[in-house]
C-alpha cells in the first residue's frame, strides 16, 4: 500500500520568483474583479438573501433573529425598515454564517446591497487563495496549485456564490480552511511519530510485560495543534450550516485511518490496534471537544439574550439550546417542500437543474439573469478527472499524479462526504448550489490531472483546453455577473432546456 504524504518539493524550482508570485497575484485579481464588480445588482434581495440578510440584521440589533412582518423586503430595500419585531423567530441555520454577513451590513447599512454581499464576496475571494494554499501544500507543486486557483477563480458557481449573500460560501471556506489544518498536521504525524518510538525502542527483555504491549503498539501523540485547529475549523462551518458534520466525520475518520498508516511505516508491530485503541481516542479527545466550543460559542448572541427562539425553556440555557437544535434537526429531516429549482443530488455531476437565483425584464426584450451554474467544462471534466484519480487508487497508479495518495485522498474525501450524504435523503429538497462545497475539491482534481498531462508533453492539448475553458467563463459571465442581455442573447446560455 502506498502511503499518503506531503511529498517533496516538484516544480517550485522550475519557475522564475517573479512567475510564482505575479501569477497567484493575478489569479487572486481575476477573482476579486468577478465578484465585487457591480456588486450593488440587483438592488433587491435574491432567492434565499431574503432570510439570510434579513436575519442578519436581525442578529446585529438583537442578538438573535426576530419576526419580521409581512412583505417586508420592499422596505427592508430601501432602507426603512432595519429591524424586527422582538419576538424571536424559529431559523434553520446556526448563526455564525449570518454573523459574517452582519459585518457588511454594519459597514454600509441594511439598506445597502453592497454591505448584503460584501462578506460573500470578501470569502469567496480567499477562497480562491485557500484552494492555492491546499494544493500547494498537497504537491508542492506551484503550477498545479495555480491551475487549481485559476479554475475556481473564474468557475462560474463560485462567483455566484461569492456575489450572492447565501451561506455556502462561507461553508465552503471554512471546510477548506479546516482541511488545510488536517493535511498541516498529517505532514506534522509522520515526523515525530518515529523519532518517539525510536526513544523507547530498546532490545530484549528488560522492560516489564506492560512496557513491552506500549512499545508494540506504538506511542499516542497528543501534542497536535493543527489537529485541534482542524477540529474547532470544523466546528465553525457547522455553525454555518450543519452539514459540515458529514466532511468532519470523513476528514476525522480518515486522520485515524492515516495515523494507523504511519504507524505501520513507522515499524509499530500492533500498528492497527494502536492507531484505532490508542491513538484513535486520543484524536477524538483532540478533536470533538474543540469543534463543541467553537460551536456554542457562535451562539453568544442567544445566550447573552433572552429573545431567541426557545431561550426561555428552563433556567439552564445549554439545555435550551439543546432542544432548539432538536427543533433544527427535526425540521431538517422532514424538510420536503417542492420548489422549481429543486435538484436531486444524485443528478448533480450531470448538471441537470441549476439554481436560477434571480430573473427581471429591465426593459423590452432586455432582462437581468443571474444561474449558479459553474463553468460546464470545469464541471464535467472536474468528474473525469473524478473517475481517472479513483481508476488511479483502484490500480495503484497514484505516482503519475504529484503528491501521490495523499492528495488523491483528499479530493476523494472530500467529494464523497459533501455529495454522498445527500443521497441518502431522496425525498428531502436540495438544491444544486450546495455543491458549491465540492467545488474546491473538484478542481485540484482536475489540476491534478491537468498536470499529469503537462508533465507527459501534453502542454498544446492543455492550452487548447485552458482556452476553451476561459472562453466559456467569459461567455457565461453576464449571468454570473447579472448583467443586462437580449433576450435572444440570455437564451443560448441555456444549453439544456433543464437549465431555465
Amino acid at each position: 500500500m502506498q502511503t499518503p504524504t506531503v511529498s517533496g518539493p516538484r516544480s517550485a524550482t522550475r519557475l522564475p520568483r517573479a512567475v510564482r508570485i505575479g501569477v497567484p497575484a493575478a489569479i487572486i485579481g481575476v477573482a476579486a474583479a468577478a465578484r465585487l464588480i457591480g456588486l450593488d445588482t440587483p438592488e433587491t434581495l435574491v432567492f434565499d438573501e431574503t432570510y439570510y440578510v434579513k436575519d442578519a440584521a436581525s442578529l446585529l440589533a438583537y442578538g438573535y433573529e426576530g419576526r419580521w412582518p409581512d412583505d417586508p423586503n420592499p422596505r427592508f430595500e430601501s432602507g426603512e425598515l432595519t429591524r424586527p419585531a422582538v419576538e424571536g423567530a424559529f431559523v434553520a441555520h446556526p448563526p455564525l454564517g449570518k454573523w459574517l454577513i452582519a459585518l457588511g451590513l454594519a459597514a454600509f447599512g441594511t439598506g445597502n446591497p453592497v454591505g448584503w454581499r460584501l462578506s460573500a464576496a470578501i470569502a469567496g475571494i480567499a477562497l480562491v487563495g485557500l484552494v492555492m494554499l491546499l494544493a500547494h501544500l498537497l504537491t508542492k507543486n506551484v503550477t498545479l496549485s495555480m491551475i487549481a486557483g485559476g479554475l475556481i477563480a473564474i468557475d462560474g458557481s463560485a462567483i455566484v456564490m461569492s456575489r450572492v449573500a447565501l451561506l455556502d460560501g462561507f461553508l465552503a471556506l471554512t471546510v477548506v480552511g479546516a482541511v488545510i489544518f488536517w493535511t498541516l498536521d498529517r505532514g506534522q504525524y509522520g515526523r515525530r511519530l518515529a523519532p518517539r518510538i525510536a526513544a523507547y525502542a530498546h532490545p530484549g527483555d528488560e522492560h516489564p510485560p506492560s512496557r513491552r504491549v506500549r512499545d508494540d503498539w506504538g506511542p499516542v501523540l497528543w501534542r497536535r495543534p493543527w489537529l485541534i485547529a482542524f477540529g474547532a475549523t470544523f466546528g465553525l462551518a457547522a455553525s454555518i450550516k450543519w452539514s459540515a458534520l458529514y466532511l468532519f466525520a470523513a476528514f476525522a475518520l480518515m486522520s485515524v485511518v492515516l495515523d494507523a498508516v504511519d504507524r505501520r511505516r513507522a515499524g509499530v508491530p500492533f500498528w492497527f490496534s494502536g492507531g484505532i485503541l490508542l491513538q484513535g481516542p486520543a484524536s477524538f479527545l483532540l478533536t470533538v471537544p474543540a469543534a463543541l466550543l467553537a460551536y456554542v460559542a457562535t451562539w453568544t448572541g442567544w445566550f447573552a439574550t433572552s429573545g431567541g427562539w426557545g431561550r426561555d425553556h428552563g433556567t439552564n440555557a445549554l439545555a435550551a439550546l439543546w432542544r432548539y437544535q432538536q427543533e433544527v434537526y427535526g425540521y431538517h429531516v422532514g424538510e420536503s417542500t417542492p420548489h422549481a429549482y429543486e435538484a436531486p443530488a444524485a443528478l448533480w455531476p450531470l448538471l441537470v437543474r441549476p439554481t436560477y437565483m434571480h430573473y427581471d425584464e429591465v426593459t423590452e426584450g432586455v432582462a437581468v439573469g443571474i444561474t449558479g451554474l459553474p463553468n460546464p467544462l470545469i464541471w464535467w471534466l472536474a468528474w473525469a478527472a473524478l473517475l481517472i484519480i479513483a481508476a488511479g487508487c483502484a490500480w495503484s497508479r497514484l505516482r503519475i499524479f504529484s503528491g501521490g495518495a495523499l492528495p488523491a485522498t483528499v479530493v476523494l474525501t472530500g467529494v464523497a462526504a459533501g455529495w454522498l450524504p445527500w443521497l441518502l435523503y431522496p425525498e428531502r429538497t436540495t438544491f444544486f448550489f450546495y455543491t458549491i462545497v465540492l467545488v474546491p475539491f473538484l478542481v485540484i482534481g482536475l489540476a491534478m490531472v491537468a498536470d499529469g498531462i503537462l508533465r507527459r508533453g501534453g502542454r498544446v492539448a492543455l492550452l487548447v483546453i485552458g482556452a476553451l475553458v476561459v472562453v466559456v467563463s467569459v461567455f457565461f459571465l453576464p449571468v454570473w455577473m447579472g448583467l443586462p442581455l437580449p433576450l435572444d442573447q440570455l437564451s443560448w446560455r441555456y444549453w439544456l432546456p433543464s437549465w431555465v
